[in-house]
């Protein structure tokens, strides 16, 4: 009697099959992060004028191919442009967002502005140019939403450069303030949203990868290192490295506030607070003289 044949081991599942899984998963938490978040913050009404701000790098990148996905299947109606700055850097290839904007079939417009020549003539060699550049990129982009009645000016800032942008304000500004996730321009013309705000930039990175977005580098600033964002980037990584997850508790935190845990006296009434009957209010300059006299409660 011949012996049974061994049953053949079962295939393993196919990696293209995996990947595929893997890629939809990734696109559905994209999709539900960013809609989480524009329903958070109120950031996109019935009828907006979205201008998509689309510099040529991964974040942007992102944030456009998500809302278009969004926009299909969203409560409201709102439509998308994208608008790119071409700020006249040295062998900056003009084609690839004119390109790849077609090809999807998005509209869009592209800003010529000579920012490139006014920021390498008034920054010395070698120095920080990021506070300038972002300045005149923000005017000109500020500028053409006026000039063409967009409602929303959406930015690729991600969960990561909200984090970032606190610790580079409470190191370096001594305050406790960071990037919001929708914001009121200063001159009260224009909505900023962020709708990449609950997303991790590792997942933007892989997304990018996935869809094989035509990255754009940008070499404006060179190869300055010692930038200070740069320098808390690295802290964060080294803190996300020693404890998974800490980051995404500092995310959280920024959207749990707790006045009277702090010390600012404009935002909670300390004053008030334990204050007896009528009881005068401290004299600051009394104080600061060693002038206020205590009562004898001998």
């Amino acid at each position: 009697m011949n012996a049974a044949l061994p049953l053949p081991l079962a295939e393993p599942q196919p990696l293209a099959h995996r990947r595929k899984h893997e890629a939809d998963k990734l696109a559905k938490r994209l999709r539900h992060q960013v809609g989480k978040a524009i329903a958070d913050f109120g950031m996109i009404e019935d009828g907006d004028k979205v201008m998509v701000c689309l510099s040529g790098g991964k974040d942007s990148y992102a944030m456009l191919d998500v809302l278009l996905q969004l926009q299909k299947k969203a409560p409201v109606r709102f439509s998308i442009t994208a608008v790119n700055l071409d700020q006249k850097q040295p062998d900056f290839p003009e084609h690839v967002l004119p390109t790849y904007l077609r090809s999807i079939g998005v509209d869009f417009h592209i800003i010529e502005q000579d920012t490139y020549s006014v920021v390498s003539r008034v920054i010395p060699e070698g120095k920080t140019m990021c506070s300038l550049c972002s300045r005149l990129r923000r005017g000109a982009l500020y500028t053409y939403a006026e000039q063409n009645g967009f409602t929303r000016i959406a930015l690729g800032h991600h969960r990561d450069d909200l984090v970032n942008t606190f610790f580079l304000n409470l190191f370096f500004h001594a305050k406790l303030s960071g990037m919001p996730p929708k914001l009121l321009s200063d001159d009260g013309k224009h909505v900023v949203i962020r709708p990449l705000a609950y997303v991790r930039e590792r997942d933007i990175e892989a997304y990018a990868e996935l869809k094989q977005f035509p990255i754009i580098p940008c070499n404006l600033c060179g190869s300055q290192e010692n930038l200070q964002r740069a320098q808390v980037k690295k802290m964060l990584a080294q803190w996300e490295k020693d404890t998974p997850g800490r980051v995404e508790t500092m995310s959280r935190a920024l959207g749990d506030i707790r006045p009277s845990q702090l010390s600012d006296p404009n935002l909670f009434d300390f004053l008030s607070l334990g204050k007896r009957g009528d009881a005068a209010l401290p004299d600051a300059h009394a104080w600061l003289a060693g002038g206020e006299t205590l009562p004898d409660y001998e």
